[in-house]
């Protein structure tokens, strides 16, 4: 069975100011995910998953899902508060707004999945070496597998000049990862980046490893995200805006030993929706890889 992607697209977009999982950005209105998927099909992929707010399910469908079903196996999810809550939790969370994060969005679409899967994120363009290693892998794979993969990027490639970001910094040795840190709030000061954890700011040389949130995993890593999540809802159930991130749930399946997490980088310059003035730099990157025929100008046919 060939892999299945999960494009997580179910954020609130607070600093676009936007839903910019939507926002157009191709010459005919393509939306970055669009890009994504037709990176996927080519790389091998049999099926995308879209996991998406119910809010935004009518303009999603018009603007972009019933464009590319017509070209693929594809359908989508929904991740709300209370998506896999108990009564007695949504009870709890219920001055809860922001979403539970992308362990949980991961979890959210745990019924569709039944094949090795990589996991992305919507306003995050990735290129298309990514999509060929991870497809490459998840091929080789089967589904009781503990051999699990990312792609990472180098920092300096994935920074905004438009604001902060967060990056989760990768420890590698021999090919597979030892650990990754979450890094809340990355930026440039100049020519220095910087990152803040916890209060302390330190200098990062720009040439670290990092996560962009580009995992593929086996159905037999689903049972351990559940506990992960089962577990972070204990102490932060009643909390507004804390969130259980993928990179961490990752870095200890391969501390504690359940699994073991390959690491394959990319030098590919990444770029993205963060902010909205992230957009025009977004349409013109697209517009070059157009131009070197990286893409057709309209995308899919129908």
């Amino acid at each position: 069975m060939k892999p299945i992607l999960l494009v997580m697209a179910a954020g609130m977009g607070s600093r676009y100011g936007g839903i910019k999982q939507i926002d157009g950005v191709g010459m005919h209105n393509e939306a970055l995910l669009d890009y994504s998927t037709y990176d996927a099909l080519k790389s091998g992929f049999g099926k995308i998953v879209f996991i998406i707010r119910k809010d935004i399910e009518k303009d999603f469908r018009e603007r972009i899902f019933d464009r590319i079903a017509a070209n693929c196996d594809a359908t989508y999810v929904f991740q709300e508060l209370d998506t896999l809550l108990t009564p007695a939790q949504v009870k709890a969370s219920c001055g809860r707004k922001k979403p539970w994060g992308t362990v949980h969005a991961v979890l959210s679409a745990k019924q569709t999945i039944n094949a090795p899967f990589c996991v992305i994120n919507s306003d995050d363009y990735y290129g298309r070496e990514a999509y060929q290693i991870m497809g490459g892998h998840l091929a080789s794979i089967d589904n009781d597998s503990i051999e699990q993969a990312m792609v990472g990027y180098v920092l300096k490639n994935t920074t905004s000049r438009s604001g902060s970001v967060s990056r989760a910094v990768c420890t590698v040795k021999d090919g597979y990862l030892v650990s990754m840190r979450e890094n809340k709030k990355i930026y440039h000061e100049g020519d220095r980046i910087i990152s803040s954890i916890d209060g302390e700011q330190r200098v990062l040389t720009g040439e670290e490893w990092v996560s962009m949130n580009y995992f593929g995993f086996s159905p037999a890593a689903i049972p351990f995200f559940q506990d992960y999540f089962d577990r972070f809802l204990i102490d932060a159930i009643s909390t507004e805006k804390e969130e259980c991130y993928l990179p961490e749930g990752a870095s200890l399946l391969v501390s504690q030993g359940i699994g073991k997490m390959r690491f394959y980088t990319t030098n590919e310059r990444w770029f993205g929706m963060t902010y909205q003035e992230d957009r025009q730099i977004v349409k013109d990157e697209i517009a070059k890889k157009i131009a070197q025929h990286v893409y057709p100008e309209k995308l899919w046919k129908n």
